[in-house]
């Protein structure tokens, strides 16, 4: 039997392929009525005060952008950006090709797992329709708790909805947030996604001198599990 109860997953670059900007986040600047490059700008700078969402719900958080940007778009448009947003973040989002046998057969073995994610209010609304959904017994997604990994509070309310205390959970991402410190210090077992794709991965604040486990591929998770006396 796994010594693990559950396991817990990154989902930008790490259930997905590396993420990065793509064509139809212009869709958004023009509909706001700005220039593409300096939304990017504002958007990069605020990634993590919006993933905790301190500038209120999705057009709330749109207005706020703008404001920064000098414009000064009707209701109307808010609401079609926030709209062009999901879908400029469903665009730039590719599950990793092993993603969903690795979660079946995680929960074949009887561990529970689930999503910690830094996000803003698309992922949300996303991540619902998409082929990971019904494999997973928990989303955690720091635009609700209000704070962004490595905080505790992220890995806790991940424990509570599923029931497990931190060491019984094996933590996997790709070290975006400085994620697997926030999973180490509160008891985790944390390995890091090396995936190839990944040196291209739009990425803040990254956990550069990790020297923990690593693994190559969603599917070596499964060897993880199967054998975590090796880990210990």
């Amino acid at each position: 039997m796994p010594t693990y109860s559950a396991v817990l997953f990154d989902f930008f670059g790490t259930l997905t392929m590396a993420v990065q900007r793509g064509s139809q986040h212009a869709i958004v600047a023009r509909i706001l009525g700005c220039e593409l490059t300096a939304m990017i700008s504002i958007l990069d700078q605020s990634f993590r005060s919006r993933s905790r969402g301190v500038f209120g719900d999705a057009a709330a958080t749109l207005r706020w952008v703008c404001d920064q940007l000098g414009v000064d778009p009707t209701t109307r448009q808010v609401q079609a950006a926030v709209q062009a947003r999901v879908a400029a973040l469903s665009a730039d989002t590719t599950l990793r090709p092993d993603a969903v046998a690795t979660l079946s057969a995680l929960r074949r073995r009887g561990l529970r797992t689930a999503v910690v994610s830094d996000c803003c209010h698309e992922l949300p609304v996303l991540l619902p329709r998409l082929r990971v959904a019904p494999l997973l017994d928990a989303a955690v997604y720091s635009v609700d708790v209000g704070e962004c990994k490595p905080h505790p509070a992220m890995y806790r309310r991940a424990c509570e909805r599923l029931r497990v205390d931190p060491e019984q959970c094996l933590y996997v991402g790709d070290g975006g947030s400085r994620e697997l410190t926030g999973a180490t210090l509160l008891g985790m077992t944390a390995v890091r996604l090396a995936a190839p794709d990944l040196g291209r991965h739009l990425v803040f604040e990254a956990d550069q001198d990790w020297t923990g486990p690593e693994v190559t591929s969603l599917s070596e998770t499964l060897d993880l599990v199967d054998h975590a006396p090796a880990l210990v």
